[in-house]
């Protein structure tokens, strides 16, 4: 009786749990390896050539290169995460091993399915996002406390990418639009969201198109919680749109994968 009273949600996302339990330590690693990297790179390497300019401080806010960039790599390192399991993940449940279908031969609902999919990728990108802050900690200058709601807030924007997307990969037919869902989304947002430099810096034109997104609006919140300098106000209007995009994905979502599997 325990058992069946767990949400449904939760028993799909046990299922997601089980097969991630295989092969975690090879994505904490990853996790944790890569941003480091950038870190090097761009933070601790370019950083310190933008540093020596004359008025970059303000141009960034008053803080450091190292700790601009240190959110956005936080951030992105959560969208790419949650794009990409909401892309072939899905596909693979409906279509190639067709796991969807068997769950939905149980009283589990279609909301089940996606809802218990999407807190999946909610933790997945919490357990990216912690290795990431794992990394950041490592420097003087990200580290902070900011980094633990920092990680919350690159959860949120996780799905409010995921969502959307896992709703177009419940309709896709193959898997050729993924690639360029990667090539022509995730990564121009990866370079020109705001995660490595203001978007002041940007054409008029990119930059609204960057703030149409999540990712422009968790990058600001996140490093807001690093540097210490929350806005209280405008973090509430930038936490709803981000929370807004995930909502409508997770209805459009459920809406196709009812359609899917039962019409």
């Amino acid at each position: 009786m325990a058992h069946f009273a767990t949400p449904g949600p939760l028993r799909v996302m046990s299922g997601h749990v089980v097969a991630f339990r295989r092969m975690w330590k090879m994505n904490v690693m990853s996790s944790f390896l890569q941003p480091l990297m950038y870190l090097l790179g761009l933070g601790v390497g370019v950083g310190a050539l933008v540093d020596r300019n004359t008025g970059s401080t303000d141009t960034l806010g008053g803080a450091s290169y190292v700790a601009f960039v240190a959110p956005g790599l936080l951030v992105t390192t959560a969208m790419a995460l949650a794009a990409g399991e909401s892309m072939w993940p899905v596909m693979g449940g409906l279509k190639w091993q067709r796991g969807y279908h068997g769950i939905a031969a149980t009283p589990l609902t279609a909301g089940d399915i996606v809802v218990g999919h999407g807190v999946w990728m909610a933790v997945r990108c919490g357990i990216a996002s912690a290795a990431v802050s794992v990394a950041l900690a490592l420097f003087p200058d990200t580290r902070s406390w900011g980094l633990l709601p920092a990680i919350a807030i690159s959860m949120l924007v996780g799905l409010a990418f995921a969502m959307p997307i896992m709703a177009f990969s419940i309709t896709a037919e193959l898997d050729g639009a993924f690639p360029a869902i990667q090539r022509f989304v995730i990564i121009p947002l990866f370079l020109f969201g705001g995660a490595f430099y203001p978007l002041s810096q940007l054409p008029v034109g990119v930059q609204w198109a960057a703030k149409a997104t999540p990712l422009w609006h968790g990058v600001e919140v996140a490093r807001w919680c690093t540097t210490g300098n929350v806005r209280w106000a405008a973090t509430a209007g930038h936490l709803a749109y981000v929370a807004l995009w995930a909502l409508v994905g997770t209805v459009v979502a459920v809406r196709n994968m009812r359609r899917k599997l039962y019409s």
